[in-house]
């Protein structure tokens, strides 16, 4: 405990993160807690998921708590109740020798009038999710006079989940002399404006630099067909056994498919998302958490603010749009300084993403073969035989029924029972493997570019279709993406959603050129559009779009 108290920390605060198992402060601990307790700077942190943020903020916060006012002194924003619950726990945790501070969690999804009368017997911190919150404030329920400290929990998290917003009102509406923590594990343009218009001379600390993965996590993948998506991820589980953690799908649909396949092959597995009431949630975290559930099946969205310790490998059974996503989702493992896997199992048409995260993140992915039956026969045979010789015997217990076993076994050899004792064990799994093919994408496959039926006949003279004249109704804009940029119709229609949630913006026609591309939305639109994707990036690439002219 040495090096914790030379960052300042008092001697209950001490005793608390000693019971709690602490040994020696993180390095983000030993930038922020000093400053936090020394000086009122706003601080923007830069840090994954699972480096001890919430003990670098949560242990000057309740050092600093006067227990004589009581009102609320404190704001902790995060963006889901699971996270929100998480951050509460561990407050009440470093505050555990006092007793005195009281601390609530405010989130949607509860029952808003218990929270509205636990604020009025009073309380020293509040951790709420941002639209629970601005409900609150807007009812004129929470006092913020005294409210000297608002952190920002997972900026990025917030912003993604459309909380801008609510996020603009709640900073708007606190005192001004407040200190202001943002942290985040990625810098997109939102939180810059953000650090801009509500933070004073912030000094930025990090323990990594902004939008790249811990170093402590390895990123491998492995390519194969589309078809053969959920065999490889069978195969690639078979094969590590001993995985604990989190398979990320693009989709609900997705997710319930991907669960419903594993629990009908015999894994341990449960999905998580949007349709699940949090009673269902809160059950299926539970047992996730004390590891009677191998695998999580979850969308992105889901799995916000999921925060469980000692998760081995993330799986991204397909790879997201957006790039600063696979970092949020490979920060689900490698937390407090373990090693972690993150594992991305992509086709054919995917195989540029892999490059663009390694420039992203500056780390190379390793490439992996989906191994054949025969592989996965043999290291769980091994690992078998390792458990087996790893096993301690209850000598007692076993000597009584030893003679019976003994007579039952006799007249075999030692090679007979070994044999028995496989086949009575794998027997199963030896029969499914036995013929199975292998899926490895070939070097000499190539992903297939066809041509846009509608842009050129098949005698090469141009379609009528593909004339610069957009359809009536429509207008025909520009952008600076083409083929060079991995740029789709599916890619494009993502962009403009992406850009314009709550909005229906109908595409017409799409032509795709090597280095830019065109296409057509109803004129009503177009202003919207072309605001819309101001500033943003797709691959890295800043994004230009413009009304085309002939």
């Amino acid at each position: 405990m040495k090096d914790f108290r030379e960052l300042g920390i008092n001697e209950r605060v001490i005793s608390a993160i000693e019971k709690m198992g602490f040994k020696s402060p993180m390095p983000i601990q030993k930038k922020a807690i000093p400053m936090l307790l020394q000086n009122d700077n706003d601080i923007i942190g830069l840090a994954q998921t699972g480096t001890g943020k919430t003990a670098a903020f949560g242990i000057p916060i309740v050092q600093n708590i006067n227990i004589d006012i009581k009102q609320p002194q404190a704001l902790v924003l995060a963006p889901t109740r699971e996270l929100c619950l998480q951050i509460s726990k561990d407050l009440k945790n470093y505050s555990m020798y006092m007793k005195e501070i009281k601390i609530l969690s405010v989130y949607g999804g509860s029952n808003i009038g218990n929270q509205i009368r636990e604020l009025k017997r009073g309380v020293h911190i509040i951790v709420a999710t941002p639209g629970r919150l601005n409900d609150l404030l807007n009812r004129g329920v929470i006092k913020v006079d005294n409210i000297n400290i608002v952190v920002l929990d997972e900026a990025d998290e917030m912003l993604s989940m459309g909380f801008k917003d609510d996020l603009d009102a709640i900073l708007g509406f606190l005192p001004e002399n407040k200190k202001t923590l943002l942290f985040s594990a990625t810098m997109p343009g939102e939180i810059v404006q953000i650090s801009k218009n509500y933070m004073k001379d912030a000094i930025k600390i990090s323990v990594g630099k902004a939008n790249i993965g811990a170093d402590n996590i390895e990123h491998r993948y492995y390519l194969v067909r589309s078809e053969n998506r959920y065999t490889a991820l069978k195969r690639i589980i078979d094969y590590h056994s001993e995985m604990y953690g989190i398979i990320f799908c693009q989709t609900r649909k997705d997710t319930k498919e991907v669960a419903h396949k594993l629990i009908k092959d015999g894994y341990n597995a449960e999905a998580i998302h949007g349709e699940l009431s949090q009673a269902q949630r809160e059950n299926i975290m539970n047992r996730f958490r004390l590891k009677s559930l191998q695998f999580l099946v979850a969308t992105d969205v889901a799995a916000r603010g999921i925060d469980v310790k000692d998760i081995t490998h993330v799986i991204n059974y397909s790879l997201p749009e957006n790039n600063d996503v696979y970092i949020h989702r490979s920060g689900r493992t490698g937390r407090a300084g373990k090693s972690g896997v993150s594992i991305a199992i992509v086709n054919l048409r995917e195989q540029y993403k892999i490059k663009v995260l390694e420039k992203k993140l500056n780390k190379k992915f390793k490439k992996e073969l989906v191994p054949d039956g025969l592989q996965i026969c043999e290291k769980q045979l091994v690992n078998f035989f390792d458990s087996l010789q790893n096993t301690s015997v209850e000598n007692d217990i076993i000597d009584k029924f030893f003679p019976i076993i003994e007579k039952k076994l006799e007249g075999y050899t030692k090679e007979e029972l070994i044999k028995l004792l496989i086949s009575n064990k794998f027997k199963n799994l030896f029969e499914y493997y036995k013929n199975a093919k292998d899926i490895n994408v070939k070097k000499t496959e190539r992903v297939r570019r066809v041509n846009d039926k509608n842009s050129f006949k098949k005698n090469g003279s141009k379609n009528k279709r593909n004339s610069r004249k957009p359809e009536p109704g429509y207008i025909r804009l520009f952008i600076n993406l083409g083929h060079n940029d991995n740029l789709t119709p599916g890619n494009l229609i993502s962009l403009i959603n992406k850009y314009t949630p709550g909005k229906y913006i109908n595409v017409g026609r799409i032509n795709l050129f090597d280095k830019f591309s065109f296409f057509e939305i109803q004129k009503e639109q177009a202003n919207i559009l072309l605001d819309s994707l101001k500033n943003v990036e797709f691959n890295d690439r800043k994004v230009a779009i413009d009304i085309a002219k002939n």
